[in-house]
């Protein structure tokens, strides 16, 4: 039998000096009109929008892991979601792509027996963000881990600063100083506010300009394990 939970988590956030209600929970169909519609913000043209989720990714999000589905509302405004599916991870063969691991986004790939939470999106509405929100995502899903009683969450994140300094740095140096805080990077530096810990660089993980094409493997382990 498939490993399943519910997630539910109420709280109050800070959004411009007021306290405001906010919901952690699993997305489920009722939401998917939402979904796609931080997708288009999160992602303006000339980003196409048949890469945002359709309805199809999204049913088979919930069909295929539920407990990887989160969603996360402020004063009863869906503000982001956060998507996930186990695999089996083999530390010492860690390359792969985004479109391999997470069936292209539709996660038929999901594997009940796996051991690992894999990370396949994150979007945040921009005029929620600086408020917190992914972390407290990524944190959410942290708690699936351990109530799941997986070893990892795992996903490849995008360095999306890297081209700006390709012509200086190969992309592991490129890591090294954005560890080290002498550069910033957008999606890097956050993953590693959520206490990720880059593990290896997969080459032509995702057909991104600004990254290269590299992706970074980013690990939090679970520390009961």
């Amino acid at each position: 039998m498939d490993k399943q939970i519910q997630y539910y988590s109420d709280f109050y956030i800070n959004a411009n000096g007021k306290n405001a209600p906010a919901v952690i929970r699993n997305y489920d169909k009722n939401d998917f009109e939402q979904l796609i519609q931080i997708q288009a913000e999160c992602f303006p043209p000339p980003f196409p929008s048949d890469l945002w989720w359709n309805e199809e990714q999204l049913m088979s999000h919930i069909q295929h892991f539920p407990a990887g589905a989160l969603c996360i509302e402020v004063d009863g405004e869906l503000a982001g979601s956060l998507t996930g599916l186990m695999i089996k991870f083999d530390p010492n063969h860690p390359e792969h792509t985004w479109e391999e691991v997470t069936d292209n986004g539709y996660i038929r790939t999901h594997d009940s027996q796996g051991d690992t939470l894999y990370i396949v999106d994150i979007s945040v509405k921009p005029k929620f963000r600086k408020l917190g929100l992914g972390k407290l995502l990524m944190e959410a899903m942290y708690h699936v881990v351990i109530q799941l009683n997986l070893k990892r969450l795992l996903g490849g994140g995008r360095m999306p600063g890297y081209h700006r300094l390709a012509d200086t740095l190969s992309p592991e140096e490129y890591i090294e100083e954005v560890v080290s805080g002498n550069v910033k990077d957008p999606v890097i530096s956050f993953l590693l506010r959520c206490g990720r810990k880059p593990i290896t660089i997969c080459k032509n993980y995702l057909e991104d300009n600004e990254s290269l094409n590299y992706g970074v493997l980013m690990e939090w382990k679970n520390p009961f394990i």
